[in-house]
């Protein structure tokens, strides 16, 4: 199992923050490894609902098949996807209002075999997407 996670104080409302993280059409201007959604995202997003995502991690394409888990608006979206060689993917925003702030954490945990061979360069690699995707969002949101 490899989990990473990482953090940043953003400028703008949770229900702002939340509406550039759940907009399917511009999901790409901050989510560094995302390349496609090749049937849109979740519509209507709302728990159970499925969708397929094109990314790209330490330079190897993937197609993940997602699930959303749990949700509460301007404050969590936890969604759960498998991926190729058997990982499973689980990622978890967690919005945390602070005046006209944001603070946004992601949570990712990838788990199978094929991670165990990999931890550490997954671990880096996603720890560096995931600092650089919340860099992106601050800038289109703040």
């Amino acid at each position: 199992m490899a989990e990473v996670s990482a953090e940043s104080h953003i400028g703008a409302p949770a229900e702002k923050v939340r509406a550039r993280l759940t907009d399917w059409s511009a999901y790409g201007e901050w989510n560094a490894t995302h390349t496609s959604f090749p049937s849109g995202g979740p519509e209507p997003l709302e728990v159970g609902a499925t969708f397929q995502e094109n990314m790209r991690l330490m330079n190897f394409p993937a197609e993940v098949e997602w699930t959303v888990e749990t949700m509460e608006p301007a404050r969590l979206l936890a969604i759960r996807g498998k991926g190729p060689m058997g990982v499973t993917v689980a990622t978890r925003y967690t919005l945390t209002p602070d005046g006209d702030a944001t603070t946004v954490r992601i949570d990712s945990e990838f788990t199978g075999a094929a991670v165990s061979l990999m931890a550490g360069k997954l671990k880096d690699s996603a720890t560096a997407a995931l600092n650089e995707s919340l860099r992106k969002l601050d800038g289109l949101v703040a």
